[in-house]
């Protein structure tokens, strides 16, 4: 079941574009409010990688955690598609927060790669909103409670993936989209507290995009914790099949129940 994140909208049903724009619910059924993580898969702005959505959703779920996939816009429909459809995931989960359980002030966002540029983007952008529905979900707040960046691109500067920048920005970009969505420039005092992870050696998208959010985060005083582990390729997701790099999951929930999720 996916649930449409715009009621005037019909979820696509083919191309890199299919399920969206959507999201696929993963949530707890019990007599607590839950926590929710919106789950935001990588792909480089042109499609969404399988195994960085439902996998991680369940994993979640063995936490106790309810989640959402974010089935988000991609190529051709690109810049200021994919915001919007994450800030509009945040402001659904708290609307619908009395029918799904869900504790609208836990609310976080997790993404990898492309995704994990998303998932900062709104951790940085979320104020103003781009949307110009007066529905009742408008009225919602779109800041997440907090932020696990997972391999992140979050520069569309010297360090950033150059695939993933073109795909979003276009080739023929203005330079303030490059200063705009290079979210390390946009931390500050607000910006929800952040768990990263990546590994040193990563081929695609190189290390200092987490470190350089890290010093962002750490100049305005942010809770963070980041782990770089050895090695290991781009695109692990759980990495089930890397023993040292599969820690970041236990790590992860260690510093999710610190955060009260």
């Amino acid at each position: 079941m996916n649930i449409k994140l715009y009621p005037s909208e019909a979820i696509r049903a083919e191309g890199a574009n299919e399920h969206c724009p959507s999201m696929t619910p993963y949530l707890l059924e019990g007599n607590s409010r839950y926590p929710l993580i919106i789950v935001i898969p990588g792909g480089g702005y042109s499609h969404r990688a399988d195994h960085e959505g439902s996998p991680v959703a369940k994993w979640l779920n063995s936490l106790g955690i309810s989640a959402v996939v974010l089935n988000y816009r991609v190529n051709p429909d690109f810049h200021t598609y994919p915001m919007e459809d994450a800030q509009r995931a945040i402001k659904m989960v708290r609307h619908y927060a009395d029918e799904w359980q869900i504790d609208k002030d836990r609310v976080g966002v997790l993404g990898f790669s492309a995704g994990g540029h998303l998932a900062s983007t709104v951790g940085t952008h979320f104020e103003g909103d781009h949307l110009v529905d007066e529905d009742p979900i408008s009225q919602q707040s779109n800041r997440p409670n907090l932020m696990i960046l997972c391999y992140p691109v979050i520069t569309m500067g010297k360090y950033t993936h150059l695939g993933s920048k073109q795909t979003l920005l276009g080739r023929n970009h203005e330079e303030s989209l490059v200063n705009y969505y290079s979210n390390e420039k946009h931390v500050d005092e607000k910006t929800p507290p952040t768990f990263l992870w990546h590994t040193a050696d990563d081929s695609s998208v190189p290390v200092e995009n987490s470190i350089h959010f890290v010093e962002s985060l750490s100049k305005h005083n942010v809770s963070h914790e980041l782990h770089i582990f050895e090695s290991g390729p781009h695109g692990l997701g759980l990495a089930k099949d890397s023993y040292s790099v599969s820690m970041w999951t236990t790590l992860c929930e260690i510093w999710l129940k610190g955060k009260g999720f």
